[in-house]
């Protein structure tokens, strides 16, 4: 018994790190008693409060109020919506579990024709709540108390789990007593296994009609890095409902790898500890303060953009309203409309019966925004950084904080805006330089092992660079082998062998963006595909015997626009306002510029890649849809692949001279190395958005460059 209540311990610390951090202790109405899960996690249970206090330096959300249309529900507001979906009778009985309550954000007219000083739209909350295993969607009006239900389809799939989900899934095989004794036969110690939930996907029969979940285990022994500590070969199915274990298999038994060499804390380092301090502190001084401002918590000025950011349960961060001062004509011109992160798909490509299943959805299954964790000031975010918390809802509709989950900085790393200087045979003394600086907003999430920082960086040229870094921990598969040499010539391991008994299994990260473009406004925007195509001379026309042509191609439907990236048939991708013309009669736009990608692989009948048909482009654009946000579909879990963006691409519907949408998927193929090994270095991607014949003339002319009298001169320490 006493071990049994070890692992149910054991298991609730390690879904906090998991992140599914978030189940909060009831709120009151006094200020003090503002939980913080990312603080306070390991006691975020309504069944077993803790701390009731708000943490030191934590901002106080109990006096916020919206401002803006977009502005994310306040802690109020949410505590309205939770009394009022609770005075409905089918949701007062046991067992309902709200799996999202966010701002159903008002029509996009109603947004783009609101000004400042203007009274808000009604403000409702788009709520999806389950009772007696029906999924409801609901549209509450916080002022009214009108609850109007919203018809969602007969498509397949799930909400997002929940916190409850997760820690039921991880206790409820210890009920078994066939899995109990397959891990006492192991060599483990109950006291030291630490299990993780695992989504299921979709393969057929046994996961219709029913949620289920994998659950799959580790062992902490000796080491804080339990992933690399796999208990190979066992994985329990469960019901999440019903709490039983359906299936449990247990294959082969292999060895644990061992635990040296796993811990990646500065703290426990010991190898080459001489050599820790290779680097001297460096850090970007500002020392009249950051250019940027951000009013009522959500509107960011910065040199010529003004864009609202909030964060996101599901997105992680949602970027809208973007807008950049014209510097000809001092007006604001409309950019993008919103902009999000709208789901990560990563398929581990091993096909085993413990690995099959591995395909996950990330913001659709988990939500991408919830796994986001507090960041760390000096190494997440420079000085001067602002940050921004997100306020949340449990599963029983309590509002929660996540602490300093975006943040907002410049950066200057000595790279250069523009520059020219005359060469000497010119006899020109000219040398212009300007520096460039950005804007960048952050988040990192973990998500289980993996951690994920996403950057969205704005220049003042008009340029915005989306980015992706990838770090975290490998999702590693014990191995019989210590040694390369060990291994059969004909036997193929599904990845790389890392160290002694372990498997760094390959696998693809994909990343697809949701860019809701309005090129000088929502109308009238069109896609042009600008084909590089090479063009032969004709004989005696010139020394050349070929030259490269522009042809651009305007998409008049969706499968026009369903672009698939190649190296040797070159384009570029514009979208752009035909009703606006520059002065010399071009349209203006902006083109999305891929930058190093990847594409996936899989077969289009294999069922993860059917769930995960929005990566079969690295480009789709679709006419404005305010029901079509997420690419996997509104309900990820178990989904079949039935209502994703390749669906609704395949309606072929017109998108000229419309209010389009544009999707970019950044991909990585990942074949793990020993560098990977405990912990991986930062691999990064990124596209930009780039204005093309939007402005009349390089926008940052007027820049000035850098003096000596404006910059502080530190002096270095003495022991330097």
């Amino acid at each position: 018994m006493e071990g049994r209540n070890l692992f149910f311990l054991m298991s609730i610390i390690l879904l906090l790190i998991f992140t599914f951090l978030n189940l909060p202790s009831p709120l009151s109405h006094t200020t003090d008693q503002l939980l913080d899960c990312t603080t306070y996690s390991p006691w975020c249970s309504s069944r077993k409060p803790f701390f009731l206090r708000q943490p030191e330096n934590s901002k106080n959300h109990y006096a916020d109020f919206p401002n803006h249309p977009l502005d994310p529900l306040t802690i109020g507001e949410i505590q309205k919506v939770k009394k009022i979906v609770n005075s409905i009778a089918e949701f007062r009985i046991k067992g309902c579990v709200l799996h999202s309550v966010v701002l159903e954000e008002p029509e996009k007219e109603v947004v783009l024709n609101w000004r400042r000083g203007h009274r808000l739209p009604p403000r409702k909350a788009a709520v999806v709540a389950r009772a007696l295993g029906v999924v409801h969607v609901l549209s509450v009006d916080i002022e009214t108390g009108r609850v109007t239900r919203r018809e969602t389809g007969s498509y397949s799939g799930y909400p997002i789990l929940t916190i409850e989900d997760m820690i039921s899934a991880t206790s409820a095989p210890f009920a078994n007593s066939d899995f109990n004794r397959s891990i006492i036969q192991r060599g483990v110690d109950l006291a030291d296994l630490a299990c993780l939930p695992v989504a299921a996907g979709w393969y057929g029969k046994i996961e219709e009609k029913r949620r289920v979940i994998k659950v799959q285990c580790f062992t902490l022994k000796d080491t804080i890095n339990f992933y690399m500590r796999p208990i190979e070969g066992l994985t329990v199915l469960l019901d999440l409902d019903t709490q039983q274990v359906i299936e449990i298999s247990d294959g082969e038994s292999i060895p644990i790898p061992k635990a040296a060499n796993t811990d990646y804390r500065y703290s426990r380092i010991k190898k080459n500890k001489q050599k820790i301090n290779l680097l001297k502190p460096i850090s970007i001084e500002q020392p009249n303060g950051p250019s940027f401002t951000i009013e009522n918590n959500h509107l960011v000025k910065w040199a010529n953009w003004e864009f609202h950011l909030k964060p996101d349960p599901r997105a992680g961060v949602i970027i809208s309203r973007v807008m950049f001062e014209d510097p000809d004509t001092g007006k604001m011109r409309n950019v993008m409309y919103k902009g999000f992160t709208s789901e990560l798909f990563v398929p581990y490509m091993d096909p085993s019966d413990a690995w099959y299943f591995k395909t996950y959805m990330d913001a659709g299954e988990y939500g991408f925004g919830l796994q986001a964790m507090p960041l760390d000031p000096l190494n997440d975010c420079p000085r001067n950084a602002y940050y921004m918390d997100g306020v949340f809802v449990a599963a029983d509709g309590t509002p929660y904080v996540r602490s300093n989950m975006i943040c907002v900085f410049e950066r200057y790393a000595g790279d250069i805006g523009w520059r020219h200087a005359e060469c000497p045979i010119t006899g020109l003394p000219i040398r212009e330089v300007r520096p460039k600086v950005t804007l960048v907003v952050r988040m990192a999430a973990s998500v289980a092992n993996y951690d994920y920082i996403v950057d969205w960086e704005f220049q003042n040229d008009g340029l915005i660079r989306p980015k992706v870094g990838l770090s975290g921990i490998l999702m590693v598969k014990g191995s019989p082998y210590v040694n390369m040499n060990e291994v059969n010539q004909n036997e193929y391991l599904y990845g790389t062998l890392l160290s002694e008994n372990i498997i760094g299994v390959i696998h693809d990260h994909y990343v697809t963006f949701h860019l809701d473009m309005d090129i000088d406004g929502p109308s009238n925007n069109s896609f042009v595909k600008v084909n590089l195509q090479k063009e032969m001379t004709s004989s005696g026309e010139s020394p050349r015997r070929s030259y490269l042509k522009a042809v651009r191609n305007v998409a008049k439907t969706e499968k026009d626009a369903q672009i698939k990236l190649k190296l040797y048939d070159p384009s570029e991708f514009h979208v752009i306002n035909s009703n606006k013309k520059s002065r010399v009669g071009n349209p203006v736009g902006y083109k999305v510029v891929p930058g190093g990608t990847a594409a996936s692989l899989l077969d289009h009948n294999d069922p993860p890649q059917k769930r995960a048909a929005f990566t079969n482009n690295q480009i789709w654009v679709t006419p404005y849809n305010e029901s079509e946000q997420w690419a996997a579909g509104l309900f990820v879990y178990q989904s079949q692949g039935d209502d994703t963006l390749a669906v609704w691409s395949d309606r072929d519907r017109a998108i000229e001279n419309k209010d389009i949408v544009l999707w970019y998927t950044l991909g990585f193929h990942h074949i793990p190395c020993q560098e990977d090994f405990p912990i991986m270095p930062t691999v990064s991607s990124s596209f930009e958005i780039k204005p093309v014949n939007f402005f009349e003339s390089n926008p940052i002319l007027n820049i000035p460059p850098n003096s000596p009298k404006d910059l502080p001169i530190c002096k270095a320490a003495a022991s330097a």
